[in-house]
């Protein structure tokens, strides 16, 4: 198939999923709701009136409660967030994929105003829970019958120097609907309407599309798709760069109000990670920074390069240009799954079967790939912009281990599903490199194999050391504009080529139009903080899958506990689980010792399909 071929292909383009789950009752059926917006109101509708009643009921009074009228309690706050959830991801879901439609961003608008005063009304909650003294909290944790909340009760009073009284906690989370939500939603608004002028036969494509071309073998092609994405990214950067900074200001904000004493603290907090064992991760990583830029040098000599640039990283190594239809991505990543584990595969199927997924690049659509955990009632969604790229296969991989992390997680219910940022990567990467495995078992030649074993260890890279590098750049980001103020274009451009630079050290030019490319990455928007997860989730799977390499089919049983366990206990109980200890001074290193196997791999395979090619 070729690639023209490829942006045809019939079975992808029927990819599309399909809502209604969320809207009807508790995803078990199969009626379609005749009318969406009535259908989310109903949930809003619902969750409002048990709110107000929850509140009438226990306002002042969580105090009083024993262990049986705690477990009750739960249980109705798991009702409640369980149907304004679904309104949620519903509205969220259907404008990511039509960011452009106004009538969408309106019902995600209108669905998040909503949401936030349900939200609001039930704040006193954690407030009180917060408030009681830890014999009386360690009392009631023992109740019997809660283990489906007992754990995020246990995490919600680790925030309690970081919660701010019942009325300023309400006009925070009011505002926050037409402050940090607004910019977030404007920002993504603009990405996604970003279109990028090929000046060839593609026209005009999606960013999506455009990045693609970064991974062609014809450097005149991946110079001109970089000079041509910087083009279209120059129309709407100051706006962008406004709307960052604003959201940048907003945290500042409410770190000190909340006296988290660093920009990081917060979300360190939410992760269930100290702050030590994050800068221990963080400094391994940035120590290492020789291994990307040792791969970066025998790429360079690989394509005939003195030096790489930016837009060279991701290029090709060989004229291996194999691209993947749908049907066959699907078919191979199903039987990946099955053959590990037929419990898995049967989840991986449904998700294909029943319209869990969303496939194809289109306009309007928010670029990149995500899982959305929805609720337990229901199941997972998955988001993917799918290019037909041996890499796009990966992504599918990658995407469907949080699918069947979250599916099984499930049976842990609403408040622990899902597990902290830090874990959230484990089964995605674990899938992936399964994957992985089988792609490299089909390879026919030499150069197919180093293909693969490049793409493998460019994705090392980019999940570990790239992520690392993205945190560097919200560290001086978050750190600069607290310390000089609002942050022009120039300076956000200056901090991220440099944050870049640290990382490909002499290995790697740092063009002029590179310095604008941080202005499509959503997770500084809408999660600060969240990429050092990538490296923390990374490593922590490879670990886990090197177990599985020790073990054999007798680890998969201990795995499948892992994503039962859901996010019910600390990543360091959960690690132990499967045999990995979190709390080793030295895990983080034998983790990177990993990723320089893979290196030795990939520079061996370079020997293997011939050496070093003329330049291109």
């Amino acid at each position: 198939m070729t690639a023209s071929e490829a942006s045809a292909d019939p079975d992808l383009a029927r990819v599309s999923w399909n809502l209604d789950d969320l809207l009807t009752d508790g995803g078990h059926t199969a009626d379609s709701p005749a009318d969406p917006p009535a259908a989310i109101d109903a949930l809003l509708d619902e969750a409002s009136r048990r709110a107000e009643a929850f509140a009438a009921s226990h306002t002042g009074t969580v105090a009083d409660l024993d262990g049986p009228g705690l477990v009750a309690a739960m249980r109705e706050l798991g009702e409640i967030r369980d149907r304004a959830t679904r309104a949620v991801t519903f509205a969220n879901l259907s404008f990511s994929v039509d960011t452009a439609d106004p009538a969408r961003g309106a019902l995600k608008q209108r669905v998040e105003e909503r949401r936030t005063a349900i939200d609001t009304t039930l704040v006193f909650f954690q407030l009180e829970w917060g408030a009681l003294d830890d014999k009386k909290a360690e009392d009631l944790l023992g109740a019997e019958g809660l283990d489906f909340a007992r754990h995020y009760l246990r995490t919600l009073r680790r925030r309690r120097p970081h919660m701010l009284s019942e009325p300023e906690e309400r006009i925070l989370s009011e505002k926050a609907v037409s402050g940090r939500a607004a910019w977030v939603r404007l920002f993504e608004e603009q990405t996604s309407a970003i279109r990028v002028d090929l000046d060839d036969t593609a026209g005009t494509v999606s960013l999506e599309t455009a990045l693609s071309r970064l991974q062609s073998p014809d450097r005149d092609v991946r110079s001109r798709a970089a000079e041509r994405v910087s083009a279209a990214l120059e129309p709407g950067l100051r706006t962008r760069a406004y709307a960052f900074n604003m959201l940048l200001a907003d945290k500042a904000t409410d770190d000190r109000l909340r006296s988290y004493p660093h920009w990081l603290a917060s979300r360190n907090v939410a992760n269930e990670a100290p702050d030590d064992s994050v800068r221990a991760l963080i400094e391994a990583v940035r120590g290492r920074y020789e291994l990307p830029r040792r791969w970066y040098r025998l790429k360079a000599r690989r394509l005939g390069l003195e030096r790489l640039a930016d837009y060279d990283r991701m290029a090709a190594v060989t004229q291996d240009q194999e691209t993947v239809p749908w049907r066959e991505a699907r078919d191979l990543v199903t039987e990946t799954y099955t053959d590990f584990s037929p419990e898995l595969g049967s989840i991986v199927t449904r998700f294909h079967d029943e319209r869990w997924i969303d496939g194809p690049v289109r306009p309007g659509k928010r670029g990149g790939a995500f899982c959305s955990y929805a609720t337990p009632s229901v199941h997972p969604y998955l988001f993917l912009n799918y290019t037909h790229q041996r890499r796009d296969v990966l992504t599918l991989a990658h995407e469907l281990g949080h699918g069947v992390h979250a599916s099984l997680g499930a049976g842990q219910g609403i408040f622990h599903m899902a597990t902290p940022l830090t874990l959230a990567e484990t089964a995605s990467v674990f899938g992936e490199t399964l994957v992985f495995g089988r792609l490299l078992e089909r390879a026919a030649t030499p150069e197919s194999r180093l293909s693969l074993l490049a793409a493998s260890i460019e994705g090392s890279i980019m999940t570990v050391f790239r992520q690392v590098a993205m945190n560097r750049f919200e560290h001086l980001v978050h750190t600069h504009r607290r310390e000089e103020g609002e942050l022009s274009t120039g300076r956000f451009g200056e901090l991220w080529a440099d944050s870049q630079a640290e990382m490909f050290g002499d290995s790697v030019e740092v063009t002029d139009g590179y310095r604008t490319w941080w202005s499509y990455v959503p997770h500084f928007i809408g999660t600060p903080g969240y990429v050092y997860a990538y490296a923390y989730g990374q490593l922590l799977a490879l670990a886990v899958y090197a177990r599985y390499e020790q073990e054999g089919a007798a680890f998969v049983p201990r795995y499948l506990d892992l994503l039962r366990a859901g996010g019910s206990r600390g990543p360091e109980e959960l690690g132990a689980i499967v045999g990995v200890d979190l709390a080793d001074p030295g895990f983080w290193d034998r983790g990177l010792d990993l990723v320089e196997r893979k290196l030795d791999a990939a520079e061996a395979a370079v020997h293997d399909a011939g050496g070093l090619t003329p330049g291109n």
